[in-house]
C-alpha cells in the first residue's frame, strides 16, 4: 500500500534513513537528525510537494518525496527527487512502485521534469555501488551532467550526477496551461493503493 507520509512516520522514516548517512555515501548528509528535525522536514514538504511512503504488512519499507529544484520561479515546472528504501526491500519493485505514485502526483500538480541528483562513485567503492544510477536508468531517466570531485565522504571524494526524466509535455506558455498546484490541492486526486 502506498499512501500519504505523516509526521507521525518520522521515526520509521529515519529508522530507513539512518543506515544511509552512517553506511553510505548515497546521502552526503553526515549527521542523523533527529527525529523532531525529520517530523519538520515531512511537514515542510508536504505543504507544496508529495511525500509518499510504501507499506508491506503494515510497516513502512520506503519512501519518496519532491522537492524545489531551484527556488526561482522560472523553475516551477522541475522537482527534484529522493527515494530511499529499506535494503530488505532493493530489487523487489518498491522504488518502481514509489516513482510511480509520485510521478502521478507531480503530473497532476503540473510538473513536467523530475530531476534526480545522485552521488557517484568514482571506481570501485565499498560506501557507493552504483545501483542509483542503474534504478534511475531503468525508470527512463537519462543522465544530463557530472561535477567531479565536488563532495567528500569517508575520507574519499565523490562525483555527483544529475539525471532528469520529462513527465510532462513543454507547451511554448507554460504559464497560459496552468500554474503549478501545491500538493494539498491535488492529494484528493491520487489513485492509491
Amino acid at each position: 500500500m502506498i499512501r500519504i507520509a505523516q509526521e507521525k512516520d518520522a521515526a520509521r522514516l529515519l529508522e530507513i534513513y539512518r543506515p544511509y548517512i552512517t553506511d553510505t555515501a548515497i546521502t552526503f548528509e553526515y549527521e542523523v537528525p533527529s527525529e523532531d528535525e525529520f517530523r519538520k522536514r515531512i511537514r515542510y514538504t508536504l505543504k507544496t510537494y508529495p511525500y509518499l511512503v510504501e507499506e508491506q504488512g503494515g510497516r513502512i519499507v520506503g519512501y519518496v518525496y519532491a522537492g524545489a529544484f531551484k527556488e526561482r520561479a522560472a523553475y516551477d515546472w522541475a522537482v527534484e527527487t529522493s527515494i530511499y528504501v529499506e535494503k530488505e526491500g532493493h530489487r523487489h519493485g518498491v522504488g518502481r512502485d514509489l516513482y510511480e505514485a509520485l510521478e502521478q502526483a507531480l503530473k497532476l500538480q503540473g510538473i513536467r521534469n523530475a530531476e534526480a541528483c545522485i552521488a557517484a562513485p568514482r571506481g570501485e567503492d565499498p560506501y557507493l555501488p552504483p545501483d542509483s544510477i542503474a534504478f534511475h536508468e531503468h525508470l527512463g531517466y537519462r543522465l544530463v551532467g557530472r561535477f567531479e570531485k565536488c563532495a567528500y565522504k569517508f575520507d574519499r571524494w565523490y562525483d555527483m550526477v544529475w539525471m532528469e526524466k520529462f513527465i510532462g509535455d513543454h507547451p511554448e506558455e507554460p504559464g497560459a496551461v496552468a500554474k503549478i498546484r501545491p500538493f494539498p490541492e491535488i492529494r484528493d486526486q491520487l489513485d492509491l493503493n
